[in-house]
């Protein structure tokens, strides 16, 4: 493990019904083209809360108002280390839009997506499966 301090992420997990949100990583970012669960780095002094809302403001135009911190994971890349910290949002504010010209999309959880997701976010799609089955 990396001896520096993680690098802090917040990524939401936004449902509609029984649906979940997921987006692509734009041309220009690392692991561009794969799909993942939005959200972004926690900035200096931002709460994880903080992170979260102005994440998701910044990349899908929305206001995530009903959330709660489900799950914290590190995942350890050859060039740093990352904790992120997976969040249910039950509600939010606006019309989700792409405001970093990614693709989005609905997602049922018991569905095996079409689309390639990061290797992280299929052991969290595999986590939920699992609590939903309960």
């Amino acid at each position: 493990m990396s001896q520096e301090k993680p690098i802090e992420v917040v990524a939401g997990i936004i449902w509609r019904d029984d649906l979940f949100l997921s987006a692509e990583r734009p041309v220009g970012k690392d692991y561009a083209g794969w799909w993942e669960f939005p959200g972004g780095k926690v900035e200096p002094g931002e709460t994880l809360g903080e992170a979260l809302v102005r994440e998701l403001q910044e990349e899908l135009g929305i206001t995530a108002s009903k959330f709660e911190l489900w799950l914290e994971k590190i995942v350890e890349y050859p060039e740093y280390t990352v904790r992120l910290h997976f969040f249910d949002v039950w509600k939010f504010e606006g019309e989700v839009s792409s405001c970093e010209g990614q693709k989005f999309d609905w997602f049922k959880i018991s569905d095996s997506p079409s689309v390639r997701f990061l290797p992280v976010n299929n052991e969290i799609l595999r986590l939920l499966r699992n609590r939903e089955s309960r």
